[in-house]
């Protein structure tokens, strides 16, 4: 029982992941007639493809880094599951985002930085929420094995990094947006590695050693 509420839990957040991925290439298109031709409409459109690249990675090693803390994971709660959900709504609301980013990057002026803010205030929200599932999961003892505490405050205090950073990212986007994508894609890059390795090479595969498998 403890390891299907962990499993219906990540199959839930698996496919709401999958479609506001999904959903991020509608913003993607190009017209026949009447607007240019092709390499000038690639070329005005650059904006969204930039923030449809940056946010597709974004939302990518949301999931690789939701795999990771569900593999930490024996059992959910009922408070982890609604943090889980603080993440999801964080995650839906990018595709949303990422289509008012790079609809007003090209008008400017104040549209613009309230899009930048919009954008950094859902970034912020899903930096809030993976910190507080990671919180949830060591204090609550949901983890497969016991955490000391120098381990655990390093592995939130690397995991939660996002939430100093985003803000900063979002303030520097008000000034240019074009450098703001830049710099979140090189905070994805950070989240492509294990910020949490509570585990390490704690896992062992069989009894452990001196002890006899039942026979």
């Amino acid at each position: 029982m403890r390891q299907s509420g962990k499993a219906r839990s990540e199959a839930f957040s698996d496919g709401v992941i999958a479609v506001a991925i999904t959903l991020l290439v509608l913003d993607l298109h190009v017209y026949v007639d009447g607007h240019g031709s092709l390499a000038r409409q690639l070329r005005d459109q650059w904006p969204t493809y930039a923030a449809y690249v940056v946010t597709f990675f974004v939302i990518g090693v949301i999931w690789v880094n939701h795999h990771s803390l569900m593999m930490l994971v024996d059992n959910v709660d009922r408070t982890l599951l609604f943090y889980n959900l603080l993440l999801l709504l964080a995650v839906t609301t990018m595709p949303f985002a990422t289509s008012v980013l790079a609809d007003y990057l090209r008008v400017g002026g104040a549209d613009a930085r309230l899009a930048v803010t919009l954008y950094g205030a859902v970034s912020e929200l899903m930096a809030i929420a993976f910190t507080l599932m990671l919180h949830r999961m060591i204090h609550a003892g949901l983890i497969i094995f016991p955490v000391d505490r120098t381990q655990s405050r390093r592995a939130l205090q690397r995991f939660g990094l996002g939430l100093a950073v985003y803000p900063v990212i979002t303030v520097i986007g008000l000034w240019s947006p074009p450098v703001m994508l830049g710099l979140y894609a090189l905070q994805t890059a950070y989240y492509l590695f294990d910020q949490a390795p509570i585990l390490g090479n704690t896992i062992v595969v069989g009894p452990p050693a001196g002890q006899q498998t039942p026979q």
